[in-house]
């Protein structure tokens, strides 16, 4: 994998030269970032109900049309370990953020130029419908068998990814260097950066803290040492830290699980392949702590518990229908972003970058946990007589 061409390294260049652009740029050459950085930001915010549609809803059909026993128990722990990892991420944010040295005052800050022109590019329908779109039109298929229906809806999950893969990565740089500009030449960002790093360091904590959790409750389920499973392994860990996607990862990650002793191969072939695409803890409990101090740092207060439990809830569900791809959950959850807990452009573009850059280690901690719920699953098969196929 060649470091520069990867995403975390366009997104660090794209930071870097965006600061330093903003330390010297005069205003009249602000004019045309500001009103590129609007552009750039309407065309992203345009993509959020295609790509929530174009996610959700294939997935509820692709789980319902070969929906048994053991799919409704997989499908079940991914989405209590993705919530309940997101909760702990919740309860840390509400301790440590408030503590932390985050200067939210704007005195003494630079006041950006208005944009020059507003090209807008309004979204086909608003976030929130576009979730419940999803849910209904997939369910339904499900009820109905409506063949034609789940096949349009394979189709248009394709289309929706070449849309991601050819237009909102591609932009993604250009408009994190645009707010990082407007931020640095507003005066903002100096004064913010040593929060982000501390935060990713934290974030780190909590993934081995989580996967600490889910293979200590996998072992007591199951009666069988989660150690022997996890020492297995490192390579899927490095493969994933350097591929940054649960999918690119996933032969790698089904040879690592064939070695345990422990795991059952039925439930290995089964359940690694499944929770690669459904179960994304790491994720999620990154984002959920980023989100939290974005809003600290733009808005100048943590989210309301409520708004949070919410954000929290429907997370886990964006998280199921997320392609494990590389940042594919906080794209999945662009909607539930702008439209719950109401970020704009600069929060979008802040949880893009700070999660971009660590996302090879979320993606590490999901491609590890896969294998603590697959042992879960082993103890289940094992406790109701299901027969090794």
């Amino acid at each position: 994998m060649n470091i520069f061409k990867s995403l975390p390294f366009r997104l660090l260049l794209s930071i870097f030269l965006g600061i330093i652009l903003g330390l010297f740029l005069p205003r009249s050459v602000m004019v045309v970032i500001v009103t590129a950085k609007y552009i750039l930001g309407q065309l992203i915010s345009f993509c959020v109900p295609l790509i929530i549609i174009g996610f959700i809803a294939p997935s509820i059909t692709r789980l319902g049309n070969s929906a048994t026993r053991m799919l409704s128990v997989a499908v079940t722990i991914a989405y209590v370990s993705s919530v309940l990892a997101a909760c702990m991420s919740m309860i840390a944010g509400y301790i440590i953020i408030p503590h932390m040295a985050i200067i939210t005052e704007t005195e003494g800050l630079k006041e950006l130029p208005e944009v020059a022109f507003q090209l807008d590019i309004p979204q086909i329908m608003p976030v929130m419908s576009a979730l419940v779109f999803s849910v209904l039109v997939g369910i339904a298929a499900v009820w109905t068998k409506a063949e034609t229906v789940t096949s349009i809806l394979e189709e248009f999950q394709q289309i929706v990814l070449k849309i991601v893969e050819y237009v909102v990565i591609p932009v993604l740089p250009f408009f994190i260097a645009s707010t990082f500009c407007c931020l640095s030449w507003e005066g903002s960002i100096t004064k913010q950066l040593p929060v982000f790093l501390i935060v990713i360091v934290i974030v780190l904590i909590g993934h081995l803290i989580w996967i600490t959790v889910l293979y200590s409750t996998a072992s007591i389920y199951s009666g069988r040492s989660g150690l022997e499973v996890i020492k297995n392994y490192g390579p899927a860990y490095l493969t994933a830290v350097g591929t940054m996607s649960s999918a690119a990862t996933l032969g790698v990650a089904l040879r690592c699980a064939h070695k345990s002793k422990n795991l059952r191969p039925d439930m290995v072939d089964f359940g690694i392949p499944l929770f690669a695409n459904i179960h994304l803890c790491g994720s999620v409990l990154t984002e959920v702590f980023f989100v939290m101090t974005v809003s600290k740092v733009l808005y100048g207060q943590l989210p309301p518990l409520h708004t949070m439990i919410l954000f929290v809830i429907l997370l886990g569900v964006f998280a199921i229908g997320a392609p494990g791809v590389p940042g594919g959950t906080v794209m999945a959850s662009l909607g539930l972003i702008t439209g719950i807990l109401g970020f704009d452009a600069n929060g979008t573009a802040l949880m893009l970058a700070i999660f971009a850059l660590q996302d090879s280690f979320g993606t590490a901690c999901n491609v590890i946990g896969d294998g603590a719920l697959t042992l879960i699953l082993t103890g289940y098969a094992q406790k109701h007589g299901i027969e090794e196929q």
